[in-house]
This record gives C-alpha cells, structure tokens and sequence, in this order.
C-alpha cells in the first residue's frame, strides 16, 4: 500500500521549545505499508534473540543401566535389559530438545522495506516528532525526562533516534522504563513498532535545523516523594501541649512540698515545750515536799 503523501511532523528542541513544522523525507515517507514484510522482520527479530541452550540425553547418554536389571525368562515380569530405557524413570528422553540455532535469515532490501513500512506506518499516525539537536554536556535524566513530559507522551512508550550514537543521549534515558534510545542507523522493525511514539533528530534525516531561542516552560508540578499526612501533624501537636505544663506542675508540687516542711517546722517547737511542762511540775512537787519534811 502506497500513497504518494507528504508527510510533515511536529519539531521540537532539546528542551521542548516549540519549532515550525518540518516535512519529512518523500524517498523514506511515501506512504507505503507493507504488513507481510513487517511481520516477517520481526518474526526474525523475536527468533534471532533465542539461545536455543535446551539439551535433554537419550538412554545412551544416561548414567548407569549397565547391567540387565533381572534375568530374562522365570520371573513372569516383561522382559528389560536396562534400567535407562525410556519407559524406566530415570531413563533416558525420546526426540527430546537439543543444542539448536534459529536464527532466521531475511534479506536486506526485504528488512529496509520493513523498516520503512514501519516509519510510515507511525508517519501515518502523527506519531513521529522531529528534534533539532541533543545535545547533553553531561548524562540528565531529568532533561530527558522533563523533554518527554513537555511533548506529552511522558505516559507513553518513546523510542529516540540520534544521530550517530550519543552516550549522554543514551545514559540519560537508561533509566526511564518506557523510553528507549539508540542510533537511528541501528534502529530495527520491531523497535520501531514496539514505540508509540518516535522522536528522531534532524541530523539523522539529513536535515539541519538552525538553532533557535528556547523559552523557559512551564514549571511540572511533581508530587512529593514522601508527602506527609496533615493528621499525624495535629496527633502529634496535641501531645505537645501537656509537656508545655510540665514544668508548672513541678513548681506547684515544689511549692507543696515547702509548705509541708514550715508547717512540720512550726508545729516541732509546741510539741517540745509540751513535753517540757510536765517535768516543771514535778519540780515544783519536789520542792513542796522537801519543805513538808523541813516542818
């Protein structure tokens, strides 16, 4: 399926600026669909990532069984000659999985027109966005991050093509689950149809875009990391507030305390002048009886 449409596709900057649009190549984006190639290349794609390391042994490979496990007539049991028989457990594997490649070989011209059905096919839903430059002096997630957000596919799988392989393109999205990149010339069809959205870099079409003047963005609201509920705050406020009276109780029970002492005090004296008024008495009846006895 072919339609000879051009194609133009949204441009951005590094940082999410805005850009008029760009038409995209008419010899790579004319339209053409092809499904059977497509599902073929990535048949391949799916199969070449297999190691195909399945081993099973047959009953020659299988230790032990050496020995015919009861004699051949007399027993009334059927007759065996090896404990590794495939009917014995234990034994050894009928047409069971060996070492093996499957690898599928599909030819150049056929995966180039895979590739480019795949393109148009994402072209065809305004899912591919051009990129002036990237050009990251040091690896950012955040940058890369913040980028996808701006676009609006930060909850959507991306797929970034650079020109050329970048380290700090790639190590800046290596964290993100849902974005992939690698070099345009190394993209395949089943990246390209894995992806639900494509940003590319001009270079990488064969296209230079003149640098233009980034506007600040919007500020992305984030929510906190650790966000902290509003009841623990008045839990925890509420038993503050008898601490604050602590210190009052320990004056008021200072205070009690000293008072109990004045009064034990006051009260100490009365108790010994009590004590010594009887023993006046008894003095005085000394003295009576010692004039008694003088008449």
């Amino acid at each position: 399926m072919a339609d000879n449409t051009n194609f133009q596709a949204a441009a951005y900057t590094a940082r999410g600026t805005a850009r008029d649009a760009v038409a995209l190549p008419a010899a790579l984006f004319d339209g053409t669909v092809n499904v059977p190639v497509m599902h073929q290349a990535v048949k391949a794609f799916l199969a070449n990532q297999r190691q195909g390391n399945a081993s099973t042994k047959i009953r020659k490979y299988v230790a032990g069984g050496n020995q015919k496990p009861w004699k051949q007539k007399g027993t009334g049991r059927a007759r065996q000659g090896s404990t590794r028989a495939p009917n014995w457990v234990g034994g050894g594997t009928v047409f069971g999985p060996t070492p093996r490649s499957y690898a599928e070989y599909v030819p150049r011209q056929v995966r180039a027109l895979a590739r480019k059905s795949a393109l148009n096919a994402r072209a065809r839903e305004n899912a591919i966005f051009v990129i002036d430059r990237f050009e990251y002096e040091a690896p950012s997630t955040r940058a890369m991050k913040d980028l996808v957000d701006r676009l609006g596919v930060g909850e959507r799988k991306v797929l970034v093509l650079t020109d050329g392989a970048k380290q700090t393109v790639f190590l800046s999205g290596r964290n993100l689950s849902n974005v992939h990149v690698m070099p345009y010339s190394d993209v395949s069809t089943y990246h390209i149809l894995w992806s639900d959205v494509v940003l590319i870099e001009a270079g990488a079409l064969g296209q230079t875009l003149e640098p233009v003047a980034e506007k600040e963005p919007a500020p992305v609201k984030r929510a906190p990391r650790n966000p902290t509920p509003a009841a623990p705050v008045k839990k925890v406020a509420a038993k503050k507030a008898p601490a604050a009276s602590k210190p009052a109780a320990k004056k008021a029970a200072k205070k009690s305390a000293a008072k109990k002492t004045s009064a034990a005090k006051k009260s100490a004296p009365k108790k010994s002048a009590a004590k010594k008024a009887p023993a006046k008495k008894s003095a005085a009846k000394k003295s009576s009886s010692t004039k008694k006895k003088g008449k």
